[in-house]
């Protein structure tokens, strides 16, 4: 989830039309332009290769011919995938006059996804395929099982070097792609083993009759992960909940096809108070959500609000129930397939086909009617922590209206954290930090560039809002002055990112346990009800050193264990009884206000970690077990990773 990034070094991200498309439509024009295909040259687009060639293998299994695909990390970070589909074609082709293997392998848009008769249904978000990874790539092999023959070509940064060349017999069906990436193209090329675990995980949930194995081949202690999930989304749905507390068990689950489009749902309520739909279309995460979405939430609300009328919880209420409530505590997971998928929005996460909200509205309300027709005891039971949530709501208003005032960063309104604002009133140059305690928002103050950063002071812990409930939280000060400094608002309908007053968030804690603590909670209140600001990468962790280690004329600063032992042995090389003092910094109050500019604050010189979602599972996973009410994953989680965790003071 946290990238480390130097400032100096960043680049600005670039985007393309369809127009641009056209124009550099051909394995040079990926070349020239990769990010436009895999989204970057760094760790994302680099792991974008194996999901494309991943998707082949699965639109396979989708068409009902692979039960299984093996993915290996090979040494040398070189990656091998294969299945047991049919083989991609080797026969040649009618117009093109070579192999349709070739064709498929350096043309675009010339895969079976464009072809009706061979799948009904196709994942891989941009219809590009194992091209544009052969266009990448130093080199890639690949050989299909098809007919009992076996076919093989080979290609360097996607030319090939022969032809297509019968090397065997066999009695076996599939193809096998084995590819290295191109060093010229991208700024990392060394995989993740659980970063791909994450993604070959998520696809074996969404398709229950296949198993994907992932293997590490490059160190003498290999891993390898099994998926393999007959119970599909539902065993999604327990593996979403295992840190929560379920209200009914089993999960609901239906699934049925109408006018060409296929529904698959599986839904639980827990204890908690957040929200979490994971949708997908075709295996594509659609993280932006869409018409899909749109249908079930509708769905869902009518079915409340029907039984809130026949169970007589009507005479509970002033009002009727309205979506945020039916929702609170929800965990759900909707799969779509569909033959034509148009997708909106720059990012194409976000499903826009009209037709499909009356359809999946249309299911879910005839489906879920019938269930809880058949479950009493668990409709009266989410009916009322729905009721307990409307009320919440009512309480929240006046909460919301607080913090929506427009005078509310008056430096006479009495706010606990007094926001010392910057000069700037452009968001995009303006940073906020966000300061653990008084004493070192004091330092801050002093330290800053005040043209272009802002300082809000933090006293203490703020709520832990993975426990409580919308109202609770408007009530809390802490969490009100980071609101009304952003000036977002909060809320579905009140929240609104390009209000945003600072395009960079820096979280500023001590290196110490509950510095740790309190940069956890805060994250975990932009992550619950503020996620486009971790979206939009707005949100930074600060690099305070650890140690200052100076010889009585210079001082050096380290920023962990090793660094200091490096500069110690610097200073004493050659020079015997030389003294070395060594300060080890445990609060940011220790640091007068020109070490804070010079180690933390200064642009020219600080590293920030900058704050990424790449995977929603895990990260709503990760939240629940460290800030949930359940403690055995919590105690699971901190023996796992006690080890790996350095300079904190225990």
């Amino acid at each position: 989830m946290a990238e480390p990034v130097l400032e100096k070094n960043k680049e600005a991200g670039k985007s393309y039309s369809a127009q641009d498309i056209q124009v550099l439509d051909g394995l040079e024009g990926v070349r020239k332009r990769p990010s436009m295909y895999i989204g970057s040259t760094g760790d994302v687009g680099l792991h974008h290769l194996v999901y494309e060639v991943v998707d082949n293998s699965i639109d396979e299994a989708l068409a009902g011919y692979c039960d299984r695909i093996v993915v290996r990390i090979l040494k040398g970070n070189i990656i091998e995938v294969k299945d047991n589909g049919r083989g991609i074609p080797v026969e040649i082709h009618q117009k093109l006059k070579v192999s349709a293997l070739e064709v498929v392998m350096t043309k675009l848009h010339a895969g079976g996804k464009f072809d009706h008769k061979a799948y009904k249904v196709s994942g891989g978000l941009h219809g590009v395929g194992v091209s544009v990874v052969n266009a990448l790539s130093e080199w890639l092999e690949i050989q299909v099982y098809r007919d009992g023959k076996v076919y093989m070509q080979k290609y360097e940064r996607g030319k090939p070097l022969k032809n297509v060349a019968v090397t065997g017999k066999t009695k076996d069906h599939g193809t096998i792609v084995k590819f290295l990436p191109d060093s010229k193209i991208f700024t990392t090329t060394e995989f993740h083993f659980d970063l791909l675990s994450q993604r070959l995980r998520e696809l074996a949930f969404l398709n229950k009759n296949i198993t994907i194995e992932l293997y590490d081949e490059r160190t003498r202690e290999k891993k390898e992960h099994i998926f393999a999930y007959k119970g599909g989304i539902v065993e999604f749905i327990n593996h979403l909940n295992k840190a929560k507390t379920p209200l009914h068990t089993p999960p609901v689950y239906f699934s049925t096809m109408k006018d060409e489009v296929s529904l698959e749902v599986a839904l639980q309520y827990n204890s908690g108070y957040n929200e979490n739909i994971f949708t997908y279309v075709n295996n594509i995460n659609t993280h932006e959500g869409g018409t899909h979405l749109s249908g079930f939430k509708s769905g869902l609300t009518r079915v409340f609000n029907d039984f809130v009328k026949k169970l007589e919880y009507d005479k509970k209420l002033s009002a009727g129930l309205i979506g945020d409530d039916v929702r609170e505590g929800l965990v759900c997971v909707i799969s779509l397939k569909i033959k034509d998928p148009q997708f909106e929005g720059q990012t194409k996460m976000k499903l826009g086909n009209s037709e499909v909200e009356g359809i999946v509205y249309s299911i879910t309300y005839d489906k879920l009617s019938e269930h809880f027709d058949h479950y009493p005891k668990v409709i009266r039971t989410l009916l009322d922590k729905a009721v307990e949530s409307a009320r919440a709501r009512e309480a929240a208003k006046k909460a919301k209206e607080l913090v929506r005032r427009k005078d509310a960063l008056d430096i006479d309104s009495g706010l606990p954290g007094k926001l010392a604002d910057c000069i700037s009133k452009e968001p995009e140059k303006s940073e906020l930090f966000l300061v653990e305690g008084d004493s070192a928002g004091g330092s801050a103050k002093q330290g800053r560039d005040r043209n272009f950063q802002a300082i809000l002071p933090l006293r203490g812990k703020i709520l832990n809002v993975e426990k409580s409930r919308f109202d609770k939280i408007l009530s809390s000060e802490e969490i009100k002055v980071i609101i009304t400094a952003l000036g977002t608002g909060i809320g579905e309908e009140d929240f609104d990112v390009k209000n945003l007053r600072y395009h960079k968030i820096v979280i500023m804690t001590d290196a110490d346990v509950d510095g740790a603590h309190i940069r956890t909670l805060i994250l975990t209140f932009f992550y619950r009800y503020m996620t486009a600001l971790i979206e939009n990468e707005y949100i930074y962790i600060a690099q305070p050193p650890l140690y200052r280690v100076s010889d009585g004329k210079a001082g050096h600063y380290a920023f962990s264990d090793e660094e200091k032992d490096k500069i110690i042995s610097e200073i004493s090389k050659g020079k015997e009884n030389k003294e070395v003092k060594v300060q080890r910094y445990k609060g940011l109050g220790e640091m007068n206000p020109e070490q804070l500019w010079e180690t933390t604050m200064n642009p020219e010189k600080r590293t920030l970690i900058k704050i990424c979602l790449e995977d929603a599972v895990e990260a709503d996973e990760t939240f629940s077990i460290l800030m949930g009410d359940q403690v055995e994953p919590r105690k699971n989680f901190i023996e796992k990773y006690a080890k790996k965790v350095r300079n904190l003071d225990i």
